[in-house]
């Protein structure tokens, strides 16, 4: 997992050749206006969707995992609560991963919790358990998801 500052992107576009471009198109957003809805980047291997959805109290987020997706996830409307803990140690499978949606949920409860605050991004590779959508009330977030390669 890695929590920053949009300020600081820049930094991390030697991990994966597509992080440039997926910051590139966050940084030409008007993420405030942007409707719901998701867009092709660069084909399949690099999607985004604006998420206009509501927030969870922490023991109702379920940890999941993706295996063919990075993702990025930036709140837009407010601060979001990320729980976080590693695959190695995830131990409570909940129905088995979900080729199609590229999604396994667990049981277990996350080791760490993680706030984000709007004009800051949390990237989750597939090593890290996350369960996102904490906190109180409606809000907007942008996901971009990144093949992994």
């Amino acid at each position: 997992m890695i929590v920053d500052n949009l300020a600081n992107a820049a930094n991390y576009f030697s991990l994966h050749p597509l992080f440039e471009k997926a910051f590139e198109y966050i940084r030409q957003l008007d993420m405030e206006s942007a409707p719901a809805g998701s867009v092709e980047i660069e084909g399949k291997q690099l999607r985004a969707s604006i998420v206009e959805t509501a927030l969870k109290a922490a023991d109702a987020a379920r940890l999941e995992t993706h295996k063919k997706f990075i993702d990025i996830q930036i709140p837009i409307a407010k601060a979001e609560t990320f729980g976080w803990k590693s695959l190695a140690t995830l131990s409570l499978p909940d129905a088995g991963y979900d080729e199609g949606n590229d999604i396994e949920f667990f049981a277990d409860k996350p080791s760490a919790m993680v706030t984000v605050q709007p004009g800051e991004f949390v990237i989750f590779s597939p090593e890290d358990g996350h369960a996102p959508l904490i906190g109180e009330g409606p809000t907007k977030k942008i996901i971009i998801k990144v093949a992994v390669l």
